[in-house]
């Protein structure tokens, strides 16, 4: 579904990503791990159309979109959930969910997200700011998939949650997966990136150094905790 080849990235002077080269198919669940800085969040960004100082190629559905504006990337089918989440905190969950317009055939519809976000239809009048951090990591991911977003980058969706709310947005991410959804997930939670992954790739100082099936990642875990710092 998204294939990117030769990918570097610069901050002015300073390369972030270098010559890096990766692939996700059709729901499949792939993560970038790495350190802070390795270049995760910009490789998300760059492929979201966030970040324009790059050279290499980038390709969804079989379609060059390097020249294509965030907007064009979003209407043809990619869906972004920054760490921040981007919860408009002065709308309601309802008003969150249904001012993006829907954007592909293969949207999900309200009836879908309730199903797989029950705690939204509970929370549909509730303010952006009254959400505690986990109905707001759902809130951000149900947005996107209402819009009909076919590739969701997602962007530490473990980070600063109960482990019972991990557990849960786990859940959700094998339920996306199962309807054929695709997703790049940008992760430091080892033992969270294992349960839900189908591959990983390796980041160190801007590059892939590896790319690892989920057997060998879940077999590696020492030794990667090690490598991130933790």
């Amino acid at each position: 579904m998204i294939e990117i080849h030769g990918l570097s990235a610069n901050y002015g002077e300073a390369r972030v990503l270098n010559d890096v080269s990766l692939e996700v198919h059709q729901g499949e669940v792939v993560t970038l791990v790495g350190r802070n800085g390795a270049g995760k969040t910009t490789m998300l960004r760059s492929i979201m159309g966030l970040h324009r100082d790059l050279s290499g190629s980038i390709s969804f559905d079989g379609k060059p979109i390097e020249k294509w504006s965030p907007n064009a990337r979003a209407r043809a089918g990619i869906g972004w959930v920054p760490d921040d989440r981007g919860i408009y905190a002065s709308l309601t969950v309802a008003e969150n969910l249904t001012l993006p317009p829907v954007v592909h055939k293969d949207a999900w519809s309200m009836e879908q997200i309730h199903a797989t976000f029950p705690r939204m239809r509970e929370r549909r009048s509730s303010m952006g700011t009254q959400l505690s951090g986990g109905e707001q990591q759902m809130l951000a991911i149900a947005r996107v998939l209402r819009m009909g977003s076919r590739l969701l980058l997602l962007d530490e969706p473990s980070e600063g949650l109960a482990p019972v709310i991990v557990q849960r947005i786990g859940e959700i991410i094998r339920e996306i997966k199962a309807q054929g959804v695709a997703v790049l997930l940008v992760e430091q939670n080892v033992k969270f990136a294992s349960t839900v992954a189908d591959r990983h790739y390796l980041l160190s100082q801007g590059r892939v150094v590896e790319q690892l099936s989920n057997d060998d990642f879940k077999a590696r875990e020492v030794e990667l905790l090690e490598h991130l710092g933790m």
